[in-house]
């Protein structure tokens, strides 16, 4: 997405017109419209000022993509209570059809052995309750997956 789309989408989202934004900065409602379609970019300080109205950090509104801000805001507001009655094995398995599957295909025993040591282990060693300890196994997991990824 280039930078006028990001500030037209993320004006959008904050449900605001071109003519608000453009009184909010002391310019005209045409120079908003420029910026929109990349005809001119907003100088450093109009930009940081947009970031500010739009509730952005200048890279979020530079790398500004509205369904990953709806993504984090929707995760932002979804409450424990809520979270504990959502299926996210059946939610992610639809994304990801091997979530729902593999259950049928492999004997997890091994496997869950082995993870339980090492979330014990980390609630042993760092005092982490459960969700802390498997919360910190899972963004390991997740740091040696990327880093496979970027190997190849």
């Amino acid at each position: 997405m280039n930078l006028g789309a990001n500030l037209s989408d993320a004006r959008r989202k904050k449900g605001l017109s071109q003519e608000q934004v453009a009184e909010k900065l002391g310019v005209s409602r045409q120079t908003i419209s420029k910026w929109e379609t990349d005809e001119t970019l907003p100088d450093i300080k109009q930009a940081k000022r947009l970031s500010s109205i739009y509730g952005l950090t200048l890279d979020e509104l530079i790398e500004f993509d509205v369904d990953i801000k709806e993504i984090e805001e929707s995760i932002e507001k979804l409450s424990e209570e809520k979270s504990k009655k959502v299926d996210w094995t059946k939610m992610w398995g639809k994304k990801y059809p091997v979530l729902v599957t593999y259950q049928d295909i492999v004997d997890t025993t091994e496997y869950k052995k082995v993870i339980q040591e090492q979330l014990d282990k980390l609630k042993k060693d760092y005092g982490y309750n459960d969700l802390d300890a498997m919360l910190v196994f899972k963004d390991i997991l997740s740091k040696v997956w990327n880093k496979k990824i970027i190997m190849k």
